[in-house]
């Protein structure tokens, strides 16, 4: 933002320099301080410049910023952001536009600068509920209508209020992640009775048929036009004109253009080369489009251009979508259809998540985001706390997959995800590391489901917590080995415990409890006998215990003590390691220590 800092009393001249050493903003003074722009009048400069700075931060009374900006005040929508500051930096105090013109953003950036504290008092703002005119500048939308006064009442006096979602991208996620109580979502419109509501909120590139309620519309750069032509068809002018009124009369808004799709041939039409100035343009060769299969085949198309369809295959090429939000639309010497990019489409998804080693606080916090929102939590039995599972939203099924087979946890996938539904499968530690998703995703990746992995903390981190131990030591150890012992699930030869173990590194060993003598026999080959080791047993659960001891124990430790396969083995000279400080330590900071016990 082009910002202005107004320095009006010389005792606040450190503050302003603090502010400008953050921001690079320049100074205004009525002073001859060093290092700002010296100013004769207040009120001139206003006159002069109110409009030409996207910001201006006063630094002093709040009376004489209120005074000075008064006869230029005109509306929200072009005044700029103003911020006062007192002049000690105490607090920093959204005065004007403070959404639309960025004011109160701009002061909570401004007081966690200097430290001060920030003063809002937009209603939404202070009650942490959606700023409905700020909404399309965080998520790159474009809104209508611009103006929305009698929507922000409605709103902010929490009427009840129906939200549109017919798209999805990380603003409706947000959305949803922060849905006020009185706000209702729906996907379909077919769904929403409209005598219930007295606002309606949709982001959406498809204006709803017979809205009867006061409305905000969202519209995100979601869609692909695909268009066709005739040779050397003009003027450019109609046929823009043409194509934007069918583009209303079917409810599309033109602000949700991302992008335009044609045939090869077509790149040196006057008005491909007229659109190229706005939009990106992607062209297909006939083969390409040929191999796209349509609603609307035309054999005259095919005749001149090789492939039956240019509009609809350009369309849904450039989208990757596989269905038209708008089919094959005729004028006189062009086409047009319209497709919904893939990667806005509302549809079922599967989101694999790690959920750490056991304490719910463990959990990643997008681990987290996904378990409010899903329809469906599938996690993993015994190994995963229930919970985990507490910060579901109300209506959510969730579920234990322990006791079902792989075929019957996929078949309940399957009926959740093909209602266009979020499905959670939560496993323990991180799902990538001696995990149970390699099959799941045979079947995802065979069926081209929509899935994603969100990673959690594994077992052998939490134990170098707990442990307090830092497992790679400088000029000690430097390498992390996890592995498991070789029980009924064979081992690779290369793979075998007493291979790895002539590294000396420090080894983390899995689902291995049951086999300890043989893990023990193994490392001993390698390992020295007093060689520290550690016995994890449900790291960071509520019955967590930890055993330590040498590697000529480990078995004894196991086995004395009863633990089960919910044990990590830890082995290796990091295991509470305090020697070999690193050369930054040694030698920069070791007069820190001496003091601190002198």
């Amino acid at each position: 933002m082009k910002t202005a800092i107004l320095l009006i009393s010389s005792t606040g001249l450190p503050t302003a320099k603090t502010i400008q050493k953050e921001f690079g903003y320049d100074i205004f003074s009525l002073h001859e301080e060093e290092g700002s722009i010296h100013i004769e009048s207040l009120d001139a400069f206003l006159h002069a410049s109110f409009h030409s700075y996207e910001a201006l931060i006063f630094i002093g009374a709040m009376g004489i910023c209120v005074r000075s900006i008064a006869p230029y005040i005109g509306s929200k929508y072009t005044d700029p952001a103003v911020l006062c500051v007192d002049s000690t930096g105490k607090t920093v105090i959204s005065v004007l536009s403070g959404h639309v013109g960025g004011a109160n953003e701009l002061a909570r950036k401004v007081a966690s600068a200097i430290g001060a504290m920030p003063v809002i008092t937009t209603q939404s703002d202070c009650v942490g509920m959606w700023t409905l005119d700020t909404l399309a500048r965080q998520f790159d939308w474009s809104v209508r209508p611009q103006r929305m006064n009698e929507q922000i009442i409605l709103f902010t006096s929490e009427k009840p209020t129906a939200l549109l979602l017919s798209v999805r991208d990380k603003g409706t996620d947000w959305l949803e992640r922060n849905l006020p109580s009185h706000v209702k979502v729906f996907y379909h419109e077919e769904d929403i009775n409209q005598d219930d509501f007295e606002l309606f909120i949709m982001v959406s590139p498809i204006l709803p048929q017979a809205i009867r309620l006061p409305y905000v519309w969202y519209i995100p750069q979601c869609v692909h036009l695909g268009i066709g032509l005739a040779h050397q068809a003009q003027p450019v002018d109609r046929i823009r004109q043409e194509m934007e009124e069918t583009l209303v009369s079917n409810g599309i808004a033109s602000e949700a253009i991302m992008g335009l799709a044609t045939i090869h041939e077509k790149q040196d039409e006057p008005f491909v080369k007229r659109m190229t100035e706005q939009y990106p343009v992607q062209f297909y060769s006939s083969d390409e489009l040929s191999g796209i299969e349509v609603p609307n085949p035309s054999k005259t198309v095919e005749k001149y251009m090789k492939t039956s369809s240019v509009c609809e295959a350009a369309a849904l090429l450039s989208s990757g979508n596989d269905e038209l939000l708008l089919p094959k639309t005729k004028g006189a010497d062009w086409t047009m259809a319209v497709a919904l990019d893939e990667s806005f489409k509302r549809g079922g998804h599967v989101e694999i998540v790690g959920a750490g080693p056991g304490d719910p606080d463990l959990i990643s916090v997008r681990g987290r985001m996904f378990l409010e929102k899903a329809d469906l939590i599938l996690y993993a039995g015994s190994l995963v706390p229930r919970e985990l599972t507490a910060c579901a939203k109300a209506g959510a099924t969730v579920k234990s997959s322990a006791g079902l087979a792989l075929e019957e946890q996929i078949a309940l996938m399957k009926e959740f995800y093909e209602q266009g539904k979020l499905v959670v499968r939560l496993h323990t530690g991180d799902p990538c590391l001696y995990g149970a998703i390699q099959e799941q995703m045979n079947y995802f990746d065979q069926y081209q489901w929509s899935y994603h992995i969100t990673p959690g903390i594994s077992a052998f981190q939490a134990a170098a917590a707990e442990l307090r131990s830092q497992f790679t030591i400088p000029q000690k150890v430097q390498t992390i080995i996890l592995t498991r012992g070789e029980g009924r699930t064979p081992m690779p030869d290369r793979e075998k415990l007493h291979l790895l173990a002539r590294s000396h590194s420090t080894m983390c060993i899995y689902l291995s409890a049951d086999i300890v003598e043989k893990v023990q026999e193994e490392l001993l080959m390698e390992y020295p006998e007093t060689t520290p080791v550690a016995a994890c047993y449900r790291l960071t659960w509520k019955e967590q215990r930890i055993y330590r001891g040498q590697l000529k124990d480990l078995t004894r430790l196991l086995r004395d003590h009863h633990l089960t396969l919910d044990t990590l083995i830890v082995v290796g000279d990091a295991i509470d390691n305090r020697k070999g400080l690193s050369e930054l330590y040694s030698k920069h900071f070791t007069h820190l220590f001496r003091k601190a016990t002198e």
